[in-house]
């Protein structure tokens, strides 16, 4: 037996397994040390090359579901295999009896994880122990295999769960100032409270998500309108300027506002341990004169920069998150 390949084995199936059970069983826990080099290296790989192109980053998502799944069973395929290669007469040729080349290996590991068939080669030094180290292939590759796959269709949902809450935004207004003008019956803006306290709670929801699976981030849309990473910072800056920019009692329910930047405060957060960093400049301000022209009571512009001097690093990572997805601020035009 050659004990150097038998523990290299071992240790890329330990570095395949800990790196798939770590993106999709451990909630707080993010990508895995495997995956989340690999979704970062292709995202920044794609922008670089495309000049943030939007169609062409919008192959990012599907590119990266797609490799960290092949990642994850060919750690475990190719780990494997070199557990089989620590012993000559691990596998041999059913028909010859000579032991199998590391092609032979390869394949019988194969058919071993994905079929549970019966080839051309089969287990046959130690007696029971590759019998039983041909189990634990099979039930690798069936376990992991479909854990995997069930995670592509998982993310897949959060996707349209994402799209959707960025299209609801956007479809309000394209800026800040523009979301309020639309809620805005003459005298308040009680119709629109029952839709912010929908989004917020769908901002929640999105927030979790980013949290259990980073990779949702990488999914690029290629209208502005669809991206979250739009809308977010839409519904944040209308929040703020229900709470800072209008006398006290003329914006929307102090509680709805409250819990929707609450909501948006735990998005930021969780892309922060993740892979945004806040932008080093400042967005420019929201224009007031947009409220005014609708006749919506605001506060003065010397009394709403005091205001906006106090929430700098907030609207700073705001800027960091529409930069870090290739938009530009502000990303959607009336």
């Amino acid at each position: 037996m050659n004990p150097v390949y038998l523990v290299v084995g071992i240790v890329v199936l330990v570095i395949g397994i800990v790196d798939i059970v770590w993106t999709t069983l451990w909630v707080d826990g993010g990508s895995g040390p495997v995956s989340g080099r690999l979704t970062t290296g292709i995202w920044k790989g794609l922008r670089a090359a495309t000049g943030d192109r939007n169609r062409a980053l919008s192959l990012a998502g599907p590119l990266i579901l797609i490799l960290t799944l092949a990642t994850w069973i060919g750690l475990i395929w190719v780990g494997w295999t070199i557990v089989f290669a620590s012993e000559p007469l691990a596998v041999v040729n059913s028909r010859t009896g000579g032991p199998a080349d590391w092609w032979g290996r390869f394949y019988y590991v194969a058919y071993t994880m994905f079929t549970d068939g019966n080839g051309d080669y089969t287990p046959v030094y130690g007696g029971n122990v590759w019998e039983v180290a041909s189990a634990f292939t099979t039930a690798s590759g069936m376990a992991f295999v479909t854990l995997g796959v069930s995670y592509v269709l998982t993310v897949l949902g959060a996707v349209a769960d994402k799209r959707s809450f960025a299209s609801t935004v956007t479809g309000l207004g394209g800026r800040s100032e523009a979301f309020l003008r639309t809620g805005w019956n003459g005298e308040d803006f009680r119709g629109l409270e029952l839709t912010v306290e929908s989004l917020a709670a769908d901002l929640s929801t999105l927030a979790e998500q980013h949290k259990s699976y980073p990779i949702l981030h990488y999914y690029h849309s290629e209208q502005a309108s669809r991206a979250s990473a739009v809308a977010v910072p839409i519904l944040d800056e209308a929040l703020m300027l229900s709470r800072y920019a209008m006398p006290e009692g003329q914006g929307l329910d102090p509680a709805i506002v409250e819990n929707g930047r609450s909501s948006a405060r735990s998005y930021l957060e969780t892309l922060d341990d993740s892979f945004i960093d806040p932008a080093p400049s400042v967005p420019r301000a929201p224009d007031l004169e947009r409220l005014r022209e609708d006749d919506i009571p605001t506060v003065s512009d010397e009394a709403f920069a005091e205001s906006l001097a106090d929430l700098t690093d907030r609207r700073q990572r705001l800027l960091g998150v529409v930069e870090a997805d290739a938009w530009e601020w502000p990303p959607v035009e009336e």
